[in-house]
C-alpha cells in the first residue's frame, strides 16, 4: 500500500456535505501547524513543513475516516495550484531590478545546473525521476514550496511529496548550522555571505534565520536574493512541464499551449506582474498574501493525510543521498558566484 486511497461510495452525500469532514479535518491540521511556531525552536520551521508531517503522524496513527477523504482530496492538488498561482503577489519585478542583470543571469544558471545536476545524479543513483523532480525543484528554487509548486504538474504519488519536503527541511536545516561559521572561516563580506545564503539556501525562513545571523546587511541581501530566486520558479516550472510532456512521447508540435504553460503558472506570472504595476487595491493585496500561506499549509496537510510511513520507508535512502549531493552542489556554486560577484 504506497497511499492511502479513497474509493467513493455508490450513494455518496449531496452538494457539500461530503467534503465537510475532510476539509475540518485538513483545516484543524493546519490551524496546530500555525499553533506549533510558538513553541520554543520551532518557529524557524513553515507551517508547510509541519503540517504536511503532523498530516502524516494522524494517517499513520490515528487513520483518516474513510467519509473525510473527499475533503482531503480536495484540500490536495487542486488547491496547491490556486496557492501556488496566488503566491505571485509577493512577488515583484523591482526585486529582480534590486538584484542586477548580472546577478539574475547569474541566479538563472545555479537554479538550472542544480535542476539539472539533480536529475543526473538521479539515473546515476537509480532514483525515480518523478520524485528527483520534486527533490531538483525544492533543492533549487525555494524548498517546501517549489516541492508543492513541481507536484503540481506531475502525476506521481503523494507520498513523493513528503519524502522531498523531509530532505529539503533536513539539508536546508543543517545549512542554517553550518553556512555561518563557513562564512566567518572565509571571511565573507556582508554581501557575498548574503547572496550566498539567498542563492543556496532551500526555505525562505531558513535564508533569513541565516543571512541575519551574520548582520543586518548580510540578512537584508540574502532575503532580495532569496525573493528574486522564487521568481524563477515560474520558468522552471514552465521548462519541467514541456519536458515531462515531451517525454512521455508526444513531440514539442503536438503540445497545448496549456501542457506547456499550465493555467497556474500563467496566474501566478499575472499576478507577480499585476503587484509590481501596483494595480491591486491594498487592501485586497494585503489580503491575497494573508492567505497564501495559509492554502499552501492546508494543501501539504492533505497530501501528508494521504502518505503513509510504509511507502516512505520503501524508497530507501537513495532519494536522500541524492538530496544531500544536490545541496553540497548548490552550495558550492553559491559560494563560488558570491565571490566571482564580490
Amino acid at each position: 500500500m504506497s497511499s492511502i486511497e479513497y474509493q467513493p461510495s455508490s450513494s455518496p452525500k449531496i452538494g457539500f456535505l461530503r467534503y465537510v469532514s475532510g476539509v475540518t479535518l485538513v483545516a484543524i491540521v493546519a490551524a496546530a501547524a500555525f499553533g506549533l511556531r510558538q513553541v520554543p525552536g520551532m518557529s524557524n520551521f513553515s507551517p508547510m513543513i509541519t503540517a504536511i508531517f503532523l498530516g502524516m503522524l494522524f494517517a499513520n496513527f490515528v487513520a483518516v475516516p474513510l467519509n473525510a477523504m473527499p475533503g482531503v482530496k480536495l484540500m490536495g492538488k487542486g488547491m496547491l495550484r490556486l496557492a501556488v498561482a496566488l503566491l505571485g503577489f509577493q512577488l515583484t519585478l523591482a526585486q529582480v531590478f534590486a538584484v542586477g542583470l548580472s546577478g539574475m543571469l547569474v541566479l538563472a544558471a545555479i537554479v538550472a545546473s542544480t535542476y539539472f545536476f539533480t536529475l543526473l545524479g538521479a539515473r546515476l543513483l537509480g532514483v525515480d525521476m518523478s520524485l528527483a523532480r520534486l527533490i531538483g525543484a525544492g533543492t533549487a528554487i525555494c524548498g517546501a514550496s517549489a516541492v508543492a509548486a513541481a507536484d503540481s504538474i506531475r502525476s506521481g504519488p503523494d507520498e513523493d511529496v513528503a519524502y522531498a519536503i523531509g530532505c529539503v527541511t533536513l539539508f536546508g536545516t543543517i545549512s542554517m548550522l553550518l553556512y555561518p561559521v563557513t562564512g566567518a572561516s572565509l571571511r565573507l563580506e556582508p554581501g557575498q555571505f548574503g547572496f550566498w545564503a539567498g542563492s543556496s539556501i532551500h526555505e525562505v525562513a531558513q535564508v533569513v534565520a541565516t543571512g541575519f545571523q551574520y548582520g543586518a546587511e548580510a540578512g537584508e541581501t540574502s532575503v532580495v536574493v532569496k525573493l528574486s530566486r522564487v521568481l524563477l520558479l515560474a520558468p522552471l516550472l514552465i521548462g519541467m512541464a514541456a519536458l515531462s510532456k515531451g517525454g512521455s512521447g508526444q513531440s514539442a508540435k503536438s503540445l497545448s499551449f496549456t501542457q506547456i504553460f499550465p493555467v497556474f503558472v500563467i496566474a501566478f506570472i499575472a499576478a507577480m506582474l499585476a503587484s509590481s504595476l501596483d494595480i491591486v487595491p491594498d487592501g485586497i493585496h494585503t489580503l491575497l498574501v494573508q492567505v497564501t500561506p495559509i492554502l499552501l499549509t492546508a494543501s501539504l496537510g492533505a497530501l501528508g493525510l494521504c502518505t503513509t510511513f510504509q511507502s516512505i520507508r520503501a524508497r530507501g535512502l537513495r532519494p536522500l543521498v541524492l538530496a544531500g549531493s544536490a545541496t553540497l552542489f548548490i552550495a558550492v556554486v553559491g559560494l563560488l558566484s558570491s565571490q566571482a560577484l564580490g
